[in-house]
C-alpha cells in the first residue's frame, strides 16, 4: 500500500509540475487534443502503460 501511495505521490508531484511551469503548452496541447484520432490516443495510452508496468518491473524485479 505504501508503494501505491508513492505512485500517486509522484503522479500528483508531476502533474502539478506540468501545470506550474508550462500551462500555455498544456493548454495548447488540450486544444489539439480533439483533432488527434482516437486510435493514437489509445495506442499511446497502451504504450505508457506497457512502458510503466515494464520500468517497475526492471526497478522492483
Amino acid at each position: 500500500m505504501s508503494d501505491f501511495l508513492t505512485g500517486i505521490a509522484f503522479f500528483l508531484i508531476i502533474e502539478g509540475l506540468v501545470y506550474a511551469l508550462a500551462p500555455l503548452v498544456l493548454v495548447e496541447m488540450a486544444k489539439r487534443l480533439p483533432d488527434i484520432p482516437e486510435q493514437h490516443l489509445r495506442i499511446f495510452g497502451l504504450v505508457s502503460v506497457v512502458a510503466g508496468v515494464a520500468l517497475v518491473w526492471l526497478l522492483r524485479g
